[in-house]
């Protein structure tokens, strides 16, 4: 086995859980990683902890929210890229795991694990757990699997890792962008896997190698409180579906029969997220024009 180097990057701006996610990065059994952190933080404290890491590479980022994400990713220097959320953590044997993984055939283009959510007491929550066994799967039916349930059984950034190569291949403004809509608010991980592995293959490793925190408290997307995008999260999902009829990964009946269920989403959240009822008109003038 060869070793690759591997950045491992951290887009960070909350400091209340981030020392201990930059620990669990550092602390790889993998020989070859650099770790760099892009830091949003409105106060010093994150910049203060990781000077205490030799090795760590610290950015200042004026960057918000997607745009140091972006930032933070296309920093990295690695062959492989692996991201990593300010609060989430990684397994020990995480970037060991999935290069070798990566490494079982050239035309894989993402590889993602088993995980766990955690709470603010690093109490484990939930697992999660995509299939019952590891293995490689095409992009195309990575795809159609995400849209026809409606469901990211991949999960977050924290549980992904990508090659550099294709990263630069898709470039800063289309990796979040499928078809006419641009997932950027809402679904933008589905969306740049999906571009990661249109034209390859997606490789599952069933251990849990990756964990990604949950507390309502916290400033991130997934908490509703503080996102005001927090919406989209769920409206990117009937233009996930339009998307994949543009692209020729569902076909017109497949669309069609998913009417019902847009349907019944757009009844169920309508009222609550404005999103909703914007993107199921977007919808709505897509289908007249297929029936």
């Amino acid at each position: 086995m060869s070793f690759p180097l591997v950045s491992i990057v951290i887009p960070s701006y909350k400091p209340a859980h981030f020392e201990m996610c930059l620990r669990s990065a550092i602390g790889q059994t993998y020989p070859n990683t650099e770790i760099l952190v892009s830091d949003n933080c409105p106060t010093e404290e994150i910049k203060e902890i990781c000077k205490r890491f030799p090795g760590v590479i610290y950015q200042r980022s004026t960057a918000m929210r997607e745009q140091n994400v972006l930032s933070a990713f296309y920093s990295g220097k690695g062959e492989f890229i692996k991201p990593l959320y300010d609060d989430d953590l990684l397994h020990p044997f995480c970037i060991e795991r999935m290069v070798a993984s990566f490494q079982s055939s050239p035309d894989i283009e993402l590889v993602f694990s088993a995980s766990q959510v955690i709470d603010i007491s690093n109490m484990r929550v939930e697992a999660r757990r995509a299939f019952e066994a590891s293995g490689i799967m095409s992009g195309i039916d990575m795809h159609r699997y995400m849209v026809l349930n409606l469901r990211n059984h991949i999960g977050e950034l924290t549980t992904v890792m990508f090659r550099r190569a294709k990263l630069w291949e898709l470039g800063w403004h289309k990796l979040f962008v499928r078809g006419s809509h641009d997932f950027t608010k809402g679904l933008a991980d589905i969306a740049s896997y999906i571009n990661f592995t249109e034209n390859g293959s997606v490789f599952y490793v069933d251990e849990e190698l990756s964990y990604f925190r949950h507390d309502q408290r916290l400033q991130s997307n997934s908490n509703a409180h503080s996102n005001p995008f927090f919406g989209n999260n769920f409206s990117d999902y009937i233009d996930l579906a339009v998307s994949a009829h543009e692209t020729g990964a569902i076909t017109t009946e497949e669309l069609i029969g998913l009417h019902e269920t847009l349907v019944g989403v757009n009844q169920r959240l309508g009222a609550v997220f404005p999103q909703m009822g914007e993107a199921f008109a977007r919808y709505t003038a897509y289908r007249e024009n297929l029936v």
